[in-house]
This record gives C-alpha cells, sequence and structure tokens, in this order.
C-alpha cells in the first residue's frame, strides 16, 4: 500500500469511529432524556396524589362528626317539671368530634350537609303526677319524644331519629312540659349523634 492509500484508509477508520462514538452519544443523550422525562413524570404523579391525600385527608376531618354529652356536669339533681318546653342543656360531654356540639347552649349545628343519626335518653323517678319527657327538634321543628311514666322507681325512656340536615341546621333537646328528668354521676340522660354520611 502506499502511503496515500493508508493516510486514506486511516481517515476513513477514524470516520467510522467517529461515527459509531457519536450515534452511541446520541443514543445516550436520547436514553438520558427518556429517564428524565420519565422521573420528572413520576415526580408529577407523586406530586398529584400527594395533593389528592391531602384533599382527601381534610374531607374526612370534615366529615368526623360525632357528639355525646350527659345532662349534669356533676351531683345528682331533678330538674322540673316546668309549665312549658324548656331548652336542654347536655353540660357534660363525653366525646364532641368536629364541635359540632356547644355544651353552652345544648345545640348541636351540622358543620356539613348530610345524613345523622340521634339518640336520646332520659331518667327520671318514679311519680304519681309528672313521668319524664324530653323532645328532639330540628331548627324548631319537633321530630321525635322519649317519654316514661310510672308512680314509683326509676324510669328510663329512649327514642332515636335519622335525619337529612344542611349546613347550619340546629338540632336540639327540649325538657317536655310537666315532667320530671333525673341525671346523676352515672349520666342517666343523654343526647348523641354523629354523621353517618355527607350528600
Amino acid at each position: 500500500f502506499s502511503i496515500a492509500l493508508k493516510y486514506v484508509i486511516v481517515v476513513f477508520m477514524l470516520y467510522l469511529l467517529w461515527g459509531c462514538n457519536y450515534k452511541m452519544s446520541f443514543i445516550k443523550n436520547i436514553h438520558i432524556c427518556s429517564q428524565a422525562e420519565e422521573l420528572i413524570s413520576v415526580k408529577v404523579k407523586a406530586n398529584n396524589t400527594g395533593n389528592e391525600m391531602e384533599i382527601l385527608r381534610k374531607e374526612g376531618e370534615v366529615n368526623r362528626v360525632a357528639f355525646s354529652a350527659s345532662l349534669l356536669d356533676s351531683g345528682s339533681e331533678d330538674i322540673g317539671p316546668f309549665n312549658t318546653q324548656t331548652n336542654m342543656v347536655f353540660k357534660r360531654v363525653i366525646a364532641n368530634i368536629g364541635n359540632a356540639y356547644n355544651p353552652n347552649t345544648g345545640f348541636f349545628i351540622a358543620p356539613v350537609r348530610g345524613v345523622y343519626h340521634f339518640e336520646i335518653f332520659i331518667c327520671g323517678h318514679g311519680h304519681a303526677s309528672h313521668g319524664s319527657g324530653a323532645a328532639l327538634f330540628k331548627n324548631g321543628e319537633h321530630i321525635i319524644t322519649a317519654y316514661e311514666h310510672q308512680a314509683s322507681h326509676y324510669v328510663n325512656g329512649g327514642n332515636s331519629a335519622t335525619l337529612l340536615l344542611e349546613v347550619g341546621d340546629v338540632v336540639f333537646l327540649r325538657h317536655w312540659q310537666n315532667t320530671r328528668i333525673h341525671d346523676n354521676q352515672n349520666h342517666h340522660t343523654t343526647f348523641s349523634g354523629h354523621l353517618l354520611f355527607p350528600m
């Protein structure tokens, strides 16, 4: 081979080698770009999932509504009779998840639109002239009554109702007229409620 031919062969080999390296570099760059795009996609999905979980957590907190309270905080007392129905304030809070029950007013105020379940239990001392009774009201509308009457011994009455409430609806109890209600350190007379599901 002549020197010129050797030179042409060397230049051609270098060209092929450079081309291969360029192709390998190009393929590597494509692969790196693909990996970067995939990593960005995973980060976006993780961020979206994190946002969705935060939204669900906040919704879950709003949807956690439950309370239970007894009439007296301490001591023992017969309350009533009254000539008219009188609002009842259950002072001893057993649970108040969501803080929808107010122990100063006796009002439960719905924080979210949904279906709620309420239970009332009353206790009284038997009396010839006076039974024991309370009624549950929604925004001033009479819904249910718990009532029991006998001449002696303890009497117990109870009732429950499931209601569809709008945000801001008020549920409370009224002492039934001409009745006596008893409570003591054993907390016999209670008012409870909880959100079954939002609507």
